[in-house]
């Protein structure tokens, strides 16, 4: 109808209540230990070229030596770790944008909770004081990672194809609609 989508950008606070800074305790159905962790954080799809949440993911889900996971390992407290961001719905919109980090616990990494959540924030604290500017190699590194998934990716049914092509017309410039949900474009430390 050519009017413009709306925007909630005014609505900056969504989570800002007592409730959303507490630790709480669900029981599973399944026998499975889990920590995890979410930040409710400003509106980051404006930063769609950047993708920083992205960027951010990928150093906190890395595996190797010095890595959260492989600390976490060591001390069997951790069997599996993910952080990130859907970018979509619920977990990325005008409101806000929400980032998440879930451990996997062994037995006795749940024994130790508090310690392997004061290890996650000590990381996220330690990439905080050093900052991005020594880190272009590695987001140079995920943007060929992500070109060469984009490039080889398998054909997918038209109706997905087009549900998604739609939605992407709402949240990137028109250069973008094919590519701004998978590509990481530009390189901005600041963001």
């Amino acid at each position: 109808s050519g009017l413009p989508k709306p925007s909630f950008g005014h609505l900056t606070q969504p989570f800002d209540t007592p409730e959303f800074h507490k630790l709480y305790r669900v029981v599973p159905i399944r026998k499975v230990h889990s920590l995890t962790i979410t930040w409710a954080l400003p509106p980051q799809e404006q930063y769609y070229r950047v993708k920083p949440l992205h960027y951010i993911s990928w150093l906190v889900g890395h595996e190797g030596k010095g890595s959260v996971l492989s600390f976490l390992r060591k001390k069997f407290w951790a069997l599996a770790l993910y952080g990130g961001n859907g970018e979509t719905g619920f977990e990325q919109n005008s409101t806000y944008s929400i980032f998440s980090i879930s451990v996997t616990l062994t037995d006795e990494g749940y024994k130790h909770f508090y310690e392997v959540a004061h290890v996650v924030f000590q990381y996220l604290k330690m990439l905080q004081k050093r900052g991005p500017d020594q880190r272009q190699v590695i987001w140079e590194e995920i943007q060929k990672i992500e070109a060469n998934e984009f490039h080889y990716q398998e054909q997918t049914d038209p109706v997905d194809y087009v549900e998604n092509l739609c939605e992407n017309m709402q949240l990137f410039q028109k250069e973008d609609f094919l590519t701004g949900d998978q590509l990481l474009f530009e390189y901005k430390p600041e963001v």
